[in-house]
């Protein structure tokens, strides 16, 4: 029997098993880095460990020292999470080896689908069916998917059009796979285009029983990594949904497999096609949960102490949608500092890493939090989303939380018309929404007609009377004879605040709300502003806003030359593909950063002649950081 748990992971995983624990009685621990000194997940267990002595990106791999931790604090058990050490077999059989009670697959089950090379060859032995592998030198075929051989996450994935982009590509596939997994095996299939991306969640335990707990869709991505997931599919027959179940069942028959894992295809029309298989509890486990009415760590952690699961899965039940809201804007580029606030609210699950005041560091993956859904019908939990993810009260940091709006609100999306190219430039939302998404922390496109940046003028003028040293009752900016109107300037906007627009009152203006009415229609703002923090926040039921106050005297600032190109993060340059004197085009690739595992390539904005290279390889730079001058062409 488990007693005390170490959970050799971080952040929303390492909570969510520890939530399961309290409910079991067992003690937890949780192991940290010096980055992670004040997370919630440090925190919230019994004992916690920190690991000295490596680089934060590189803490959680530490199999000797996260073993040490172990017999420092007396687990009995370990729990991987997902990511990191999850999918190692080394780490299994350390742990094993320790005398520790491992909660998870065999390691030659990791082993056996840990190269997805060799897995596709096991599945087509199973009778799983897979797409070709290409030959590499020559592929003969086109459009394709270079595809790293271990790990996943859309880490060393990329798409391949055209022949001339093979070389390149696989080489840059193959260094992101390095980074990130420590293998840089590569492989290449045909590229299934306007597929879905379904999964099927299995758990078998040690005495020959294997459950398929439905499907997932999981559809909805941005490079390669899922955005939003739901179960069931909405897009599949029952047919298809049969095929996939069974080949899940013998897919992990075939390798031996005891836990809790997840079998992933991809489906078109009702051919089928697997893609590989994640020997590891799923980031969307979550959605699958609330629909079977199961909790997937619990089961993991009976089936780790020799517990037998019942002949079948229990019966599904209604509908549930997950939504992975990053700290990353409109390009998808991730970003870090203080999350001064985070409050979800609604009928919804949260599961996050985070909370309010959390520091999101570079050395991590972006998310920070999973926002699922359940109702009796797909509509239901789609409306409960949406509400939610419009509440919410997301301060400090830019996050997708509007692109997820769009999604979960779209007619295509809301009638199931889901593949894989969902959030492509050319896809159904990028047609919506008339161009890139844009990310949470803009007032432009305000649903409310500039209420919002009126509400924060207003919240500004109370705040100072409220801290005025003498006269506070004198409203701000009063003049016996007045010579202006007053008003507030906002980078965004520009507000008259007295007098009032025609047709709207005042009904109340404190620092942190403000209520307006307009034509009859009375409307609550809910207003933040925190230290070290110059901007405005605006939540309101109809959204968020973020504004900028301009300031009456300027501090002196440095400016940059024209045409310099800016670190968009934190991270390390992993290659400069210009010199000084080149002459570049528009969008041609001038250097990659690499930051969170991920290679982020810094392309020319115009055509024109480096004139000057700022950054060498190797070299870490911060978020701003000037790397390249681009002189443009004149015309």
């Amino acid at each position: 029997m488990i007693t005390r748990l170490l959970v050799a992971n971080r952040g929303e995983i390492a909570r969510r098993v520890f939530r399961t624990c309290r409910s079991l009685g067992v003690s937890t621990v949780a192991v940290f880095s010096d980055a992670d000194s004040g997370a919630p997940h440090a925190r919230e267990a019994d004992l916690a460990v920190r690991l000295p002595g490596v680089h934060p990106a590189e803490t959680y791999l530490a199999v000797d020292r996260i073993i040490e931790a172990c017999r420092a604090c007396g687990a009995d058990a370990v729990h991987p999470g997902y990511g990191f050490l999850s999918e190692n077999a080394a780490f299994a059989r350390a742990v094993l080896a320790a005398g520790l009670t491992w909660v998870g697959p065999p390691p030659e089950a990791i082993e056996a689908m840990g190269s997805k090379i060799a897995a596709k060859r096991l599945m087509a032995e199973a009778g799983v069916p897979v797409l070709p592998s290409l030959d590499l030198a020559a592929p003969g075929e086109f459009p394709l998917l270079v595809k790293a051989s271990a790990g996943g996450g859309g880490r060393g994935m990329r798409i391949v059009r055209h022949a001339g982009e093979l070389a390149a590509e696989v080489e840059s596939a193959r260094r992101e796979a390095e980074a990130a997994f420590g293998d840089g095996a590569v492989f290449a299939e045909p590229l299934l285009e306007a597929a879905r991306h379904v999964e099927v969640q299995v758990l078998a335990d040690a005495h020959g029983t294997v459950w398929a707990l439905g499907e997932r869709e999981c559809s909805v991505q941005r490079r390669h990594q899922k955005v939003v997931e739901e179960c069931p599919s909405p897009g599949i027959s029952e047919r298809t949904r049969e095929l996939l179940c069974a080949a899940a069942v013998r897919a992990a028959r075939r390798i031996g497999y005891v836990g809790a894992g997840t079998v992933e295809f991809l489906v078109k029309g009702e051919r089928v096609a697997f893609l590989e298989m994640n020997t590891r509890l799923q980031v969307e486990h979550p959605v699958t949960e609330l629909v079977f009415g199961v909790d997937l760590v619990r089961l993991q952690l009976e089936v780790a102490e020799g517990a037998a699961l019942p002949s079948g899965p229990p019966a599904p039940r209604g509908h549930a949608i997950e939504a992975r809201l990053y700290a990353e804007d409109a390009s998808y580029v991730p970003q870090t500092g203080v999350l001064r606030r985070f409050e979800v609210p609604g009928d919804v699950r949260v599961d996050s890493g985070v909370e309010s005041g959390s520091q999101v560091s570079p050395h991590y993956d972006a998310m920070l939090a999973k926002i699922v859904a359940y109702g009796g019908t797909r509509a239901e939990a789609a409306r409960k989303l949406a509400a939610s993810l419009r509440g919410a009260r997301l301060h400090g940091l830019t996050t997708n939380r509007d692109l997820l709006l769009d999604v979960v609100t779209s007619p295509a999306f809301l009638a199931g018309e889901t593949d894989t190219a969902f959030l492509a430039p050319d896809g159904p939302l990028a047609a919506r929404r008339g161009g890139p998404a844009s990310a949470s922390a803009s007032a432009d496109g305000d649903p409310e007609g500039g209420l919002p940046a009126l509400a924060a003028a207003l919240a500004m003028a109370a705040a100072h009377r409220r801290d005025a040293p003498v006269l506070a009752g004198l409203p701000s900016g009063w003049r016996n004879v007045r010579s202006q109107p007053a008003r507030a300037r906002f980078e965004e906007a520009d507000v008259v605040y007295d007098p009032l627009p025609a047709g709207v009152t005042v009904i109340s203006a404190w620092p942190e709300e403000v209520v307006l009415e307009r034509d009859g229609l009375r409307r609550t703002f809910q207003v933040a502003r925190y230290d070290g923090d110059e901007r405005v926040y605006v939540d309101s039921p109809m959204g968020a806003a973020v504004l900028t106050p301009v300031p009456r005297l300027p501090e002196p600032v440095e400016h940059v030359a024209p045409g310099s190109l800016l670190a968009p993060m934190p991270g390390s340059v992993l290659r400069v593909e210009v010199a000084a004197g080149d002459t570049v085009a528009r969008g041609q690739p001038v250097l990659v950063l690499e930051a969170m595992k991920m290679e982020h390539r810094i392309a020319a904005p115009a055509g024109g002649v480096v004139s000057d290279v700022r950054v060498e390889k190797g070299q870490q730079v911060e978020a701003g950081a000037v790397l390249a001058i681009i002189q443009e062409e004149t015309t």
